[in-house]
């Protein structure tokens, strides 16, 4: 997936500069070192040579965790959550959800359930165009209630319906930073 190489990526530029790496996630590098001033600015330019950014604004950090903990949902997750997804956002990043929902609202344009139907729709267009499962397949994979809502979500965000999508030729995707943007 894009996420695996682009940790990958930014772990080798951060390890060319000289720092150690202890913990690497979407959006999030930890390093064992102090940085100094000029080693902040070289890794703000070594990153934006390789097409990443260097947030520093708590708000803007905890809206780049949000996005991360969704797509880490939406793309890796196999078993059925255990929780809603507010709840689920709420454990895992420490803030109350309509904090969180407020400010991503704010800082994006759009909901955070939103960029969560998105993703998840991107997803089952990734899984259609693999024509391996079916659509109850997909529906289950996808931890949705039954086909028809698949359907029904489906036909609203891609204003196709998925019979539609799986007859294209070229089955049209969106980069996976680019969805909902």
């Amino acid at each position: 997936m894009i996420s695996a190489s682009c940790i990958v990526l930014v772990k080798d530029e951060i390890a060319k500069l000289g720092f150690h790496v202890v913990a690497a996630d979407l959006g999030e590098i930890d390093i064992q070192e102090d940085i100094s001033p000029n080693q902040l600015a070289q890794t703000r330019s070594t990153l934006s040579h390789a097409g990443f950014g260097l947030l520093e604004d708590r708000k803007s950090i905890l809206v780049e965790k949000i996005k991360a903990a969704i797509i880490a949902v939406v793309y890796y997750r196999e078993e059925p959550p255990a929780e809603n997804l507010s709840f689920f956002l709420s454990r895992k990043l420490n803030y109350d959800y309509t904090y969180m929902s407020n400010l991503f609202s704010e800082r994006l344009g759009f909901t955070i359930e939103k960029f969560y139907i998105c993703h998840k729709i991107e997803r089952v267009k990734e899984l259609l165009s693999y024509n391996e499962l079916t659509l109850t397949e997909i529906a289950l994979k996808m931890h949705y209630s039954s086909v028809a809502h698949l359907s029904r979500q489906f036909k609203r965000i891609a204003g196709l319906t998925t019979s539609e999508f799986r007859q294209q030729k070229d089955k049209a995707r969106i980069p996976i930073e680019k969805i909902c943007s």
